[in-house]
């Protein structure tokens, strides 16, 4: 077998022969490679450089070489990404450490091994802790940097087989936020199950709370870009200018505070997904530089004079009224168009008031867990108010009811919470009539006359015995506590005035409630 080694002066290469490697072993080497991994050799000795190249390249790897940690750090930042970096420690100007921190700052993921003829402790650690996934001391021999590529290359193996079983976690996670019991959502996975393949921009509308970010998540979790990064922008969170540097990065001096040059979201997602979120809100100016990105696959950062290649799926969403946005000149007709290859439109919870109950579960499951709270199950009659109430928040503020019905414990005042909130909407807004579809309208002015002879019966009720809820219940033959929600329902905590209601609407009312028994 041939034996290798390095020293900071000369380079000494042995093979059992003395001959050599012939260029059949190479070409042999080259052909067993299907995909070269890339090294980035980074030494000021040109001795060294010229040795590791030559090893390296022998060894099937497409290797450049570079003498300075800044030389380096220009190809990272314009968006070279080797699988592995060679990095010496005392070089002139930038030392390997510095240089280390610096392309730390650009992308943790890199694979980077340190070389140094010192084995100062104190050095090791500091490399190891900045990021470094390993220290060879020179001398040292090929076999020795074989175990510490090896090493570094099942570090990143590791590193990515945890973001897939992260992946699969929310995967979970995000299949059981997204509970498809109304028709409307068992169509919108089937939309999502069909776009996920196809690698094209998507564009997402619906209310705020809905579940826009879910359904994102979704696409990429069955995309072909799983294993890559998911990013997430709020484009509503940042002023312009602020927004722009967050989205496509900065090189150092670009403005005042810049100190060191920072990638930005487009660079973090690259070969992965990007969502814009809140898209209605990014500046005119935002969305050309938007539509160029989209058009030409590259950009520059702020300040910056090279152009950075991405290959990014973007996948926006918005709750406003996005054809008016247009009208009004808020959101450009061109990069609508570039994004709304395919579309999703996300109903709000009251329109799939199905799932609530489902939700309502799943959120306790979540949240039980995270508090270490054994909270009861909710009621039925919490369960039929929270299906009841329209949920102007949606998910969101389902999910902080539940939050917040686990920490305190209380179905009850739960209850009393929600028809509090039912009762300030209709004090606070104009009475709407829900859209129904045509078929349904003679359903819902039935269900709405059953509820107000539901009312007047449990009022008349009430006022026969003097306000006496446990008569009342006895009267109108439901349990003590089920008269208490309806009269929560129905605003009648209080004796007010009211009109009569018709022996016939009575009769109608008590016998309807009456089929509500416990």
């Amino acid at each position: 077998m041939g034996r290798e080694r390095v020293s900071g002066e000369q380079i000494y290469i042995f093979t059992a022969d003395g001959s050599g490697l012939t260029r059949s072993v190479l070409v042999e080497r080259e052909k067993s490679m299907a995909v070269k991994e890339k090294i980035l050799v980074v030494d000021d000795e040109p001795s060294i450089r010229k040795y590791l190249q030559t090893l390296l390249e022998v060894d099937g790897f497409d290797v450049e070489a570079v003498s300075s940690g800044k030389d380096a750090l220009a190809r990272v930042n314009k968006g070279e990404r080797p699988d592995f970096i060679i990095l010496d420690v005392l070089m002139p100007e930038m030392n390997g450490i510095e240089t280390l921190k610096e392309l730390m700052q650009v992308d943790r993921s890199l694979n980077v091994i340190m070389l140094s003829c010192s084995n100062e402790v104190g050095t090791v650690v500091e490399a190891i802790r900045i990021g470094a996934h390993d220290y060879l001391t020179k001398p040292f021999e090929k076999t020795e940097l074989d175990a510490a590529m090896l090493k570094s290359r099942q570090k990143k193996q590791l590193a990515t087989e945890n973001q897939a079983l992260r992946d699969y976690c929310d995967q979970v996670t995000e299949d059981l936020s997204f509970l498809a019991a109304s028709p409307q959502m068992v169509r919108i996975r089937q939309q999502i199950l069909q776009i996920a393949p196809v690698d094209v921009p998507v564009f997402i509308c619906g209310e705020s709370g809905v579940g826009k970010e879910v359904v994102s998540r979704m696409i990429h979790l069955r995309s072909k870009r799983r294993n890559q990064p998911f990013v997430k922008v709020n484009c509503a969170a940042l002023p312009g200018e602020l927004l722009e540097s967050e989205l496509f990065g900065f090189e150092q001096g670009a403005f005042t505070g810049a100190v060191r040059s920072k990638p930005g979201k487009f660079e973090m997602a690259n070969k992965g997904t990007i969502f814009l979120d809140e898209i209605a809100e990014m500046s005119t100016h935002l969305q050309a530089k938007l539509l160029h990105v989209l058009q030409d696959h590259q950009y520059s950062r702020l300040g910056g004079r090279h152009l950075v290649e991405t290959d990014v799926r973007v996948l926006a969403a918005t709750n406003v009224d996005v054809h008016e946005a247009m009208k009004t000149g808020r959101f450009r007709e061109d990069l609508y168009y570039r994004l709304n290859v395919l579309s999703i439109n996300v109903p709000p919870l009251r329109e799939r008031t199905a799932e609530i109950p489902l939700l309502f579960r799943h959120f306790l499951t979540k949240y039980s867990e995270k508090f270490g709270k054994t909270p009861p199950g909710p009621s039925k009659y919490l369960l039929d108010a929270a299906v009841n109430y329209p949920w102007p928040g949606n998910l969101r503020e389902l999910e902080n009811f539940v939050k917040r019905y686990v920490i305190l414990e209380d179905d009850e005042g739960s209850l009393r919470e929600l028809v509090e909130m039912s009762a300030t909407r209709q004090r606070t807004s104009p009475r709407e009539e829900p859209a129904l579809p045509k078929e349904q309208g003679l359903k819902a002015l039935v269900r709405g006359l059953k509820d107000e002879a539901e009312m007047e019966a449990i009022a008349d009720a009430l006022e026969k015995t003097r306000w006496c809820r446990k008569d009342a219940a006895k009267m109108l033959g439901i349990s003590y506590k089920a008269l208490l929600y309806k009269m929560r329902q129905f605003n009648l905590d209080t004796p007010r005035a009211r009109k009569p209601a018709s022996p016939s609407a009575v009769e109608e009312a008590t016998s309807a409630v009456g089929t509500r028994r416990d």
